[in-house]
């Protein structure tokens, strides 16, 4: 389910999104430390085309070997804020189990920070798996978190009205790179 219902404003375009990963990708270059071994997490949806957008601007720009890309599916709320299940799920996609990150500097990317219960329960499950170092970089922090999360990456941090919800379109999940500002209740 998307946003769609109130007034919507375009508060980041693709140029504008596009400078804002080149920025991150730097950030995340500079405490990268020669020859570590660094795995890239994406949270499903959206968190993994960035992250696929992060390697990319890490290994062209950065020349940073090529890193394991790996994907976790967790779920907590739909995109309108709504609660979808009172325990936050993660599942382990098929051949996750088998890669060996122990030792490695995992960066986990997602699109928005909101309350922090979906990182918790990724960062409790890849804790597991014995890296080296585990690194969060977020597309947007609403700086509203619940628990005791932080990303180490933030793209932008827009703390709007609770009720609001922040509209990350990621391609392909949408044919536009932007962020939106969905106001539920009021007139577009």
């Amino acid at each position: 389910m998307h946003p769609s219902a109130g007034a919507r404003s375009c508060l980041y375009d693709r140029a504008e999104l596009d400078a804002v990963m080149h920025a991150m990708a730097g950030r995340v270059a500079a405490w990268l430390q020669p020859q570590q071994r660094l795995a890239v997490i994406g949270i499903l949806r959206r968190g993994a085309p960035l992250a696929q957008r992060l390697t990319e601007l890490l290994v062209q720009r950065h020349g940073i070997a090529p890193p394991l890309r790996l994907d976790l599916s967790v779920k907590r709320y739909a995109d309108d804020l709504t609660l979808l299940y009172p325990e936050t799920r993660l599942d382990e996609p098929a051949g996750h189990a088998a890669p060996d990150l122990g030792g490695h500097s995992l960066l986990v990317v997602d699109d928005v920070l909101y309350s922090g219960h979906s990182l918790l329960r990724v960062l409790q499950y890849l804790a597991g798996k014995q890296p080296q170092q585990i690194r969060v970089a977020t597309l947007v922090d609403r700086c509203v978190a619940r628990l005791p999360v932080h990303a180490d990456v933030v793209g932008v941090r827009l703390e709007v009205a609770p009720g609001s919800i922040i509209d990350c379109h990621v391609p392909p999940y949408e044919p536009d790179f932007q962020i939106d500002l969905v106001q539920p209740g009021r007139a577009p």
